[in-house]
């Protein structure tokens, strides 16, 4: 099975400031991790480290086949391409329909071919079920539906990784759950390795995955969660 991320002993820093150290994580393809702890422990640090934003201070690490030992500007494109990115905001364009939102993805990456851009974006909308919203405007959309075609953003470049801050945290419990089968989904039958930074521990619970927690400025795993108290490990 591929290795899609291998993070051993690292150390990330933001603005010279040490945010964690001895970092060790390790994702193949189909897994799905979650990432929990606190706000401001630093998950999203470790999500920017692993799509280019942060620079790897020490340890070694890897990623969809990049070193990010030495990673270079010239690199972090390529390296995004292979990685699709779930924001909690959704972050669509809100002037344009949602075709015209993923052809705007496509074509910043290099696709030039119509026919192959629409064939991709019927593609992508289908695995999430959206398929006939081709022409809708994001407001005219649920939260859940706008979530839905974020993923499907993500999606368009075939990635091997997908990374998700936090895609839940605006949307309804029951929208929470169609959200993650969908994203479960896409794991099993696409081979994406997910990692999901959140805060919802129902979620955590009701779909069980290995589970990540940044405490004490470092990433432990958490051991048999049928026992996991978030309150007393100071989640």
């Amino acid at each position: 099975m591929e290795q899609v991320i291998s993070l051993k002993n690292c150390t990330i820093r933001q603005q010279e400031k040490e945010v964690l150290s001895s970092v060790n994580l390790d994702l193949n393809e189909n897994d799905i991790v979650y990432l929990i702890g606190r706000t401001g422990t630093g998950k999203s640090s470790i999500l920017k480290l692993l799509y280019g934003e942060l620079l790897l201070a020490e340890g070694e690490g890897s990623v969809v086949g990049f070193d990010l030992r030495s990673l270079s500007k010239n690199d972090i494109p390529m390296l995004r391409r292979k990685i699709g990115i779930v924001f909690q905001d959704f972050q669509l364009l809100t002037d344009r329909t949602i075709y015209e939102n993923l052809a705007f993805v496509l074509k910043a990456t290099g696709w030039t071919d119509k026919q192959l851009i629409d064939v991709r974006i019927n593609e992508v909308l289908a695995i999430v079920g959206l398929e006939n919203k081709l022409n809708t405007m994001p407001h005219a959309l649920s939260g859940g539906e706008q979530q839905r075609v974020t993923i499907a953003r993500a999606l368009l470049n075939k990635p091997e990784l997908i990374l998700a801050d936090e895609p839940t945290g605006n949307l309804d419990p029951e929208t929470s759950e169609e959200i993650m089968r969908v994203l479960m989904a896409i794991a099993q039958e696409q081979k994406t390795a997910v990692l999901m930074a959140t805060h919802d521990m129902s979620l955590v619970e009701k779909f069980p995955h290995r589970v990540m927690r940044v405490e004490n400025n470092t990433l432990k795993e958490v051991e048999g969660m049928a026992n996991f108290n978030p309150f007393e490990t100071k989640f």
